[in-house]
């Protein structure tokens, strides 16, 4: 990648999503996605029509019923998603046709774009090793274009992220009707003096985290010769992948099973991508299995 442009189809990424999710996930129950009493008020049953989606119906009232019967709703949107999104150093870069960067620019571009499709409110905040860009939510296209806008920006890509040294200051920005909150990042330096952090985020706010990594993040390739690598602290060292490829693997498989574990106590869904796989299979599905755990 060349300092000053990415690599980015923001419009066929959001066609392909949408496309998926209407099929797992449809407008109609996208709301489940929020917490268990936000966003909708029950109002009581009506008869269910065939033509409707089946996740409507209220199977246990139905049973008491000589008919099918659906939940039915009073709407009270303004559901106030913010993505929480790594423009790290640590982002650019990539084995594949796609960039971390890149990929998670496409795949929030995608979501946002589908939960401003439903008239909910999006909101951002841009992070390294402090918040680097805050925009609070706002319904609407306009908005979308803001996003994609700061996520597009190469230069914005700067420093080492550290998600767990700006969660206090996380929570100090997040407006208390924040309905969701949307973690996106490689996740590769969350440790364990991070976890009350996270802890305080799961019980606050409705939160997923989508991890971006690469297959280097994961596996050194089967080269028997040194190469001087560099860190993203940007110290280098001379290695031999061959020799150093065990370790390697074994120490991000711990980390990785950490940051799993450390999640899921802290009610915190996780969804690992890999950039060498496209992403719109694999999160509308998940969204999906999160309106299936509600019902």
């Amino acid at each position: 990648m060349k300092r000053g442009e990415l690599n980015l189809d923001i419009a066929t990424k959001v066609a392909e999503f949408e496309s998926l999710l209407n099929k797992v996930l449809p407008k109609r129950v996208f709301y489940k996605l929020m917490p268990s009493g936000k966003g909708l008020e029950f109002d009581g049953y009506r008869v269910f029509s065939s033509d409707e989606d089946a996740s409507l119906i209220d199977w246990k009232a139905s049973a008491r019923s000589v008919n099918l019967l659906a939940r039915q709703y009073i709407e009270e949107r303004n559901m106030n998603v913010v993505f929480v999104f790594d423009v790290g150093e640590n982002m650019i870069f990539g084995s594949q046709e796609k960039l971390k960067c890149e990929y998670a620019a496409e795949m929030a571009a995608a979501f946002s774009h589908s939960v401003l499709n439903v008239n909910d409110k999006v909101g951002f905040v841009l992070f390294n090793d402090d918040l680097v860009r805050v925009c609070y939510p706002v319904p609407g296209k306009k908005q979308f274009d803001i996003f994609v806008y700061n996520v597009s920006d190469p230069y914005i890509y700067q420093g080492v992220s550290d998600i767990g040294a700006i969660i206090n200051k996380l929570l100090e920005t997040l407006n208390p009707s924040t309905s969701m909150v949307v973690l996106i990042s490689d996740f590769l330096r969350v440790n364990e003096s991070q976890r009350k952090d996270f802890e305080r985020l799961g019980t606050l706010y409705e939160t997923i985290a989508l991890m971006v990594r690469d297959p280097l993040d994961r596996s050194l390739p089967d080269i028997n010769k040194e190469l001087v690598i560099e860190d993203y602290d940007h110290e280098r060292l001379l290695i031999n992948p061959s020799i150093v490829k065990k370790t390697y693997e074994e120490m991000v498989k711990k980390q990785t099973q950490f940051v799993k574990d450390l999640f899921l106590s802290s009610s915190i869904d996780l969804l690992e991508l890999d950039t060498s796989k496209d992403f719109a299979f694999d999160l509308a599905h998940f969204l999906g299995s999160r309106v299936d755990r509600r019902d």
